[in-house]
């Protein structure tokens, strides 16, 4: 157990994110096995226009090494915010340090909301290295469970897959697509658990700009003159192709819409030489996302869970 001496806490910079990656993948690799991190996404976070890192950020340090990490953010402008918290084995006492930093900043940011409570949302992996029993103590409970899937691809997997009847895929490379994709996954998962509605810039503000994604890799899929899914993955990760959403309109539910757009996936990825790809689910996902997943060969991998604090706010004075 590491001793109680200080440690030095300053807020991130856009110049840290190579020092934040190397720690989220020493993390990644003590609770997963592997290194799951990529540079790009903690770029995206700390360049967020909605992040203000001087008061949303931390950074706790023993003599120089960097241990823990915390960051919050606001997608609802209500009572909903969320958080990132890291933090290496021995070192509890940094962790519970900028958790309580975390917690005071979500309900200040809640209160200049007009919110009367901060409902603090952080996903951890199911076994992580942040101390469970000190978030329990400081009042924090599970409300959800997600699933990390993978698949393996092979040369096998290249072949085009044939489309149900009247099915037809279009990529989004064009910006009138891309703002049909988002209109899409906002409608699809406009029930899900968590869902916070974003417009279109706020979508491209968190997926780290739209020129940082491969368009021809976003697929909407029509049946006749309707767009009934849409499938948003990306290549830039570097242990697997990642799926970042599907989303089915509910009159296209059970129609094998979704599995094409899954098999259209693997046979793109596949030619492209990559040999995994992977998703995260909700277990509760009540459109049987789960199953569909299981049913075209992905497994999972390891286990994430969302934790929920809620903190008062007071409402913000003008």
């Amino acid at each position: 157990m590491h001793s109680e001496a200080p440690y030095a806490v300053r807020p991130a910079t856009t110049g840290d994110a190579s020092l934040i990656c190397a720690l989220l993948n020493e993390i990644d690799t003590i609770e997963t096995g592997r290194p799951d991190t990529d540079l790009h996404s903690v770029e995206a976070d700390l360049a967020h226009p909605e992040v203000d890192l001087a008061r949303d950020s931390w950074l706790a340090f023993d003599g120089d090494r960097l241990v823990a990490y915390a960051l919050v953010w606001d997608e609802s402008q209500g009572e909903r915010i969320d958080a990132d918290h890291y933090v290496l084995p021995g070192h509890e006492a940094a962790g519970e340090r900028l958790l309580a930093f975390a917690e005071d900043r979500a309900a200040d940011r809640a209160r200049a909301n007009g919110a009367s409570r901060a409902v603090l949302h952080l996903h951890l992996n199911a076994e992580p290295t942040t101390d469970l029993d000190m978030i329990a103590r400081r009042g924090w409970r599970r409300v959800r469970r997600y699933h990390v899937m993978t698949r393996p691809l092979s040369a096998a997997d290249q072949a085009a897959p044939e489309p149900p009847a009247g099915v037809v895929l279009r990529d989004c490379r064009d910006d009138v697509d891309r703002q049909r994709a988002h209109a899409l996954l906002q409608e699809t998962f406009s029930e899900h658990f968590d869902h916070q509605p974003r417009t279109y810039a706020q979508w491209l503000d968190d997926i780290g700009g739209g020129d940082r994604i491969d368009w021809s890799l976003v697929w909407i899929a029509s049946v006749g003159a309707e767009d009934a899914a849409v499938l948003f993955s990306r290549d830039d990760r570097k242990n697997m192709a990642w799926i970042g959403n599907i989303g089915v309109r509910r009159s296209f539910r059970g129609r094998g819409v979704a599995g094409h757009l899954l098999r259209h996936a693997f046979a793109v990825y596949a030619a492209r030489g990559r040999d995994t790809i992977g998703l995260g689910v909700d277990t509760q996902n009540e459109t049987g996302a789960l199953r569909v997943y299981e049913a075209h060969g992905m497994r999972t991998l390891h286990a994430v869970d969302t934790w929920e604090v809620v903190l008062p706010a007071g409402v913000a004075v003008a």
